[in-house]
């Protein structure tokens, strides 16, 4: 195996629990005047840790996660030549069941990231109540300079050289930055190919080669429902009507802009991506919008409205609802001021809020959904896919829908019934209270702790 290092699992829970999530260098953003993002989602941690009284040297003790695995691929590229490249699996706890996390291409990718990567995903499992521990893999390198066949090759070379330490019932992967279900459709083969016919080994997979149908919307519709649950049930306020200014407009932002506007009633006033913006205070048409964009249009000539800048002055613009669906990041201490006129904040985007940010928007009384909730669709529908897999049985479209649903309203029912036990805690403090608490009793009845 190449290079392949690992570091034997930590016993007991002092040794198994792992907090921060950091996508610093994972994408690209202008952000400085705040906290490192490694560091971002300790901060949250320590929060709910001082409610629970933990012992400080069990705080200590749990930057560590179970597993670390650092492999270097050698690749034939198509010129002729042979290139490395370094590539990381992280798994950081797997009390509640297997590791389960994506696998990231960029030439920014870190085994530092990926070890917090992997500790944010236990944390949101745990919330979610999807039997899953968290885990995390990258590959250095800059997908845009690879052919498709080069593509392929690396993404074979990365399950022949980790094998070892994942498998369906091990850890299993899932598309993530700059991956998707090609790649993934490669991962299952591979596997495959060296250990027996897997599809399980595997979640992202395309509908028709084991996969599961809805996958690629989950993200979005699960945003969209976590957002009306926190509409109807923490702000007493229906999602139609309410005006929604998105930020970001992939995958992840256009099915919660979509979903929110068609199933909904909700009206998108605004939406943004990486290069421009655009605005109508009557609401867009967003089904026009996304056909809009997949014909090579950018969103500022869309025809049914109006061109806006795409920088922090994007927040400005009138909404009830701000949905941050970018990258991390993207709201902090330089430009978090302009969002206090907002009747409150989903943070649809992992990390999309930094600690600064979420503190003055706390102080200034606005509500935030946080990501270990808002973010949870793709890793409740990935549950599916595994299940479905194991069952070997396809799952219409319909249970995915009615399944998704009600994982994500029973999660904000805990949200709930946690924060009514503190008084002035933020529903992101809650999410990690719940998350921890049920960690610490799996842990307790494995016998581990």
């Amino acid at each position: 195996m190449e290079g392949l290092r690992t570091a034997g699992a930590l016993a007991g829970l002092t040794q198994r629990l792992a907090f921060a999530a950091w996508r610093g260098g994972v994408q690209a953003r202008s952000c400085t005047t705040t906290t490192p993002t490694y560091g971002r989602t300790s901060v949250y941690v320590k929060e709910a840790l001082d409610l629970l009284d933990f012992d400080p040297q069990v705080e200590k003790a749990i930057l560590n996660p179970d597993r670390e695995v650092t492999v270097n691929l050698v690749v034939p590229m198509d010129n002729g030549e042979v290139n490395m490249f370094p590539a990381y699996r992280v798994q950081h706890n797997n009390a509640l069941g297997p590791f389960k996390g994506g696998i990231i291409y960029h030439p920014g990718v870190s085994l530092e990231n990926m070890r917090n990567l992997a500790s944010l995903n236990t944390w949101k499992f745990s919330l979610l109540s999807v039997q899953f521990g968290g885990a995390k893999g990258g590959v250095v390198v800059d997908p845009r300079s690879l052919s498709e066949r080069e593509t392929e090759k690396l993404t074979r070379k990365y399950v022949q050289a980790l094998q070892e330490v994942i498998g369906p019932h091990t850890d299993i992967p899932a598309p993530d930055i700059n991956t998707d279900e090609h790649h993934m459709a490669w991962i299952f083969d591979q596997y495959s190919r060296l250990r027996g016919f897997a599809p399980a080994a595997v979640t992202g997979k395309p509908a028709w080669l084991h996969g599961i149908v809805g996958r690629d919307k989950a993200g979005g519709r699960g945003a969209a429902i976590a957002t009306r649950e926190f509409l109807t049930r923490s702000l007493r306020r229906k999602v139609a009507g309410t005006s929604f200014l998105v930020q970001g407009f992939g995958k992840l932002g256009s099915w919660t802009a979509q979903i929110l506007q068609q199933e909904m009633g909700g009206k998108i006033v605004g939406v943004s991506c990486s290069e421009t913006a655009v605005y109508n205070e009557d609401g867009l048409d967003i089904p026009a919008l996304r056909a809009h964009v997949a014909a090579g249009g950018l969103l500022k000539d869309f025809p049914g409205g109006t061109g806006v800048k795409n920088d922090d002055t994007f927040l400005d613009l009138p909404a009830d609802v701000f949905i941050p669906c970018a990258v991390d990041g993207t709201i902090h201490a330089g430009n978090v001021n302009r969002c206090v006129n907002f009747k409150a904040v989903v943070e649809a985007a992992n990390g999309a809020l930094t600690p600064e940010a979420d503190a003055v928007l706390r102080k200034a009384g606005v509500p935030v959904l946080p990501d270990l909730i808002a973010n949870g669709g793709a890793v409740i529908v990935s549950f599916f896919e595994w299940v479905q897999n194991n069952q070997n049985m396809q799952w219409e479209e319909d249970d995915v829908k009615r399944e998704l649903d009600r994982y994500l309203s029973d999660a904000f029912e805990a949200l709930l019934r946690e924060q009514s036990q503190h008084s002035g805690c933020s529903l992101r403090t809650a999410g990690y209270l719940v998350a921890l608490r049920r960690l610490q009793r799996a842990e307790s009845v494995r016998g581990h702790s």
